[in-house]
């Protein structure tokens, strides 16, 4: 066995998302429908060829770099499922600190546009704005569903807040030009993104979508949207407008 070999990974492009920051992703994919990603190819990867026969796929694999914690790793880590008080070993978790910061992240697949290059939409992502893609695999249901998989401390789907909003916070959703704004919200903080040791319900949090820093406070079962502020300091990258997510061309 040969160990001196070593390896470089390339991006084959750039993902746009609503999350402009780490705080507020949801801590798994698919958990909030309505985070659209955009995904435009790099060269050589931007031929029609590279994706021929990928939308007849409803849901792919994005293998991702964690960017911003690159280089960084830890042997345990502190899992938010389990209050972020017990350790589990790093390769028992899914956290970003880990020895190669590669991700992986399943999302749905909504459109493939080959008319300039190649540009992909997203659903349901669960990555930073400006995240590294790696590779794209189908998702094969057959092989990689197990219906009597075990899943240790994830017992279940997580519970979820009720979300209400102010007056003034709908009216800024509605002036705003983000499409299925209030949805994407409310599956965000539907998933509770506060620390687990927050328990101030008069603590107001922002989490950055998009342009817009949405401020909230929680009493532990709903969470408030109290209004929300325009940042001028935009993603870093251009957020194609997407499809509609509830089907693709």
């Amino acid at each position: 066995m040969n160990t001196n070999l070593s390896y470089s990974i390339e991006p084959i492009g750039y993902v746009a998302t609503p999350f402009a920051d780490k705080f507020g992703i949801p801590r798994q994919p698919r958990l909030a429908p309505h985070a659209i990603g955009t995904l435009r190819l790099l060269a050589p990867y931007n031929r029609a060829e590279c994706v021929r026969g990928l939308g007849d796929f409803s849901h792919v694999w994005l293998s991702f770099v964690f960017h911003e914690v690159a280089g960084q790793w830890s042997p345990t880590v502190r899992p938010p499922r389990l209050g972020g008080n017990a350790k589990v070993g790093v390769f028992a978790s899914r956290s970003p600190f880990r020895p190669n910061s590669l991700g992986l992240s399943l999302v749905q697949l909504i459109d493939i546009d080959c008319s300039d290059g190649v540009t992909l939409h997203f659903g349901g992502v669960d990555l930073v704005d400006g995240t590294p893609i790696v590779d794209i695999k189908p998702y094969i249901p057959f092989v990689e569903s197990v219906n009597d998989a075990k899943s240790g401390f994830v017992r279940g789907e997580p519970e979820q807040l009720a979300v209400e909003f102010s007056a003034l916070a709908m009216q800024q959703i509605t002036a705003s030009s983000h499409s299925h704004f209030r949805q994407l919200i409310t599956e965000v903080l539907a998933q509770d993104p506060r620390p687990a040791y927050a328990s101030d319900p008069y603590r107001t949090y922002g989490v950055r979508l998009y342009d817009y820093d949405v401020k909230w406070r929680c009493d532990g079962q709903t969470a408030w949207v109290e209004s929300l502020e325009l940042v001028f300091a935009q993603s870093h990258l251009p957020l194609a407008t997407a499809p509609q997510f509830e089907g693709k061309k």
